[in-house]
C-alpha cells in the first residue's frame, strides 16, 4: 500500500508539472490561433502517456538510480582508492552520455545538416561516421567533466573558479572554431544533461560529498552537472576545428 500511495503521489506531481504546459498550448491553440486541436483523441492519449511516463520515471529515480549512485560513491570512498574512483567517474560520464537519446537525435540532425551544407559527403557512411564521432566526442567530454568534478570534491576546490575558467575557454574557442560547429557545440552542452545522465551523476556527487569528512553535500555535492554542460562545448568546437 505504501508503494501505491507513493506512486499516486508521483502521478499527481506529474499532473501538476504538466498542467501549465497544457494550459499554455491550449490557450494559444484555441484563443490566439482559434483552431481546434488536430486529432484531439491522440493529443489527450499522448498527454496521459506523458503523465504516466513521468510518474514512472520519478519512481524509478527514487527507488533505483539515486540509491545506486550514492551507494557506489560510499563504497569507493570507504575503499579510498582514487584511481578506481576516477576511472568509474569517467566511465559513468561516458556511458550515460553515449546512451542519451537527446544526444543521438542532435548528432543525427547535425550530420544531416552538415551533408546538406556540403561539409561532409551526402551518403549513409559519412552521415553515420559524423554522427558517431560527434557522440563519442561529447561522451568523452562528459567523462572528463565528471572525473574533474569528482576530483574537485575530493580536494575541496571552490567550484566557481573552475566554472569561470571553463567558460573563458568556451569564449576563446568560439572565436577560432568554424561557424558551422559553434551552434552544435553549444547545443551539445544542453543535451548531455538529460534523463539518463543527471540522476546518476547527481547521486554520485552527493553521495561522495556525504561520505568524505569535512565536505558539505550542499556545497560540494552539486556542480557536476555544470561541468557536464560546459566541457562538451569545448570538445565539440575542437572536434569541428580538427575536421
Amino acid at each position: 500500500m505504501e508503494q501505491l500511495r507513493q506512486f499516486i503521489d508521483s502521478l499527481l506531481c506529474s499532473v501538476r508539472d504538466l498542467l501549465p504546459i497544457v494550459l499554455v498550448v491550449a490557450f494559444f491553440q484555441l484563443v490566439v490561433i482559434q483552431q481546434p486541436f488536430p486529432d484531439l483523441v491522440n493529443v489527450i492519449t499522448g498527454c496521459l502517456l506523458v503523465v504516466l511516463g513521468l510518474a514512472l520515471f520519478i519512481r524509478g529515480l527514487e527507488q533505483c538510480l539515486f540509491p545506486i549512485g550514492e551507494s557506489i560513491a560510499f563504497s569507493f570512498a570507504r575503499k579510498a582508492n582514487l584511481f578506481w574512483l576516477l576511472l568509474f567517474s569517467f566511465a559513468l560520464g561516458f556511458g550515460t552520455t553515449i546512451a542519451e537519446p537527446a544526444l543521438t537525435a542532435v548528432a543525427d540532425e547535425a550530420a544531416r545538416i552538415a551533408a546538406s551544407g556540403g561539409v561532409i559527403a551526402d551518403h549513409k557512411e559519412a552521415l553515420d561516421s559524423y554522427a558517431l564521432g560527434l557522440r563519442i566526442t561529447v561522451a568523452l567530454s562528459v567523462g572528463f567533466a565528471i572525473l574533474t568534478g569528482v576530483f574537485r570534491i575530493i580536494k575541496g576546490w571552490p567550484i566557481q573558479y573552475l566554472i569561470v575558467g571553463g567558460y573563458l575557454g568556451v569564449v576563446i574557442m568560439t572565436a577560432f572554431a568554424p561557424p558551422e560547429i559553434i551552434g552544435i557545440a553549444y547545443d551539445s552542452g544542453g543535451v548531455t544533461t538529460s534523463t539518463v545522465t543527471v540522476p546518476l551523476v547527481t547521486a554520485l556527487g552527493v553521495g561522495l560529498a556525504e561520505s568524505i569528512k569535512g565536505r558539505n553535500p550542499m556545497v560540494d555535492g552539486f556542480g557536476l552537472i555544470a561541468f557536464a554542460s560546459l566541457t562538451p562545448m569545448i570538445f565539440v568546437m575542437a572536434y569541428g576545428m580538427i575536421l
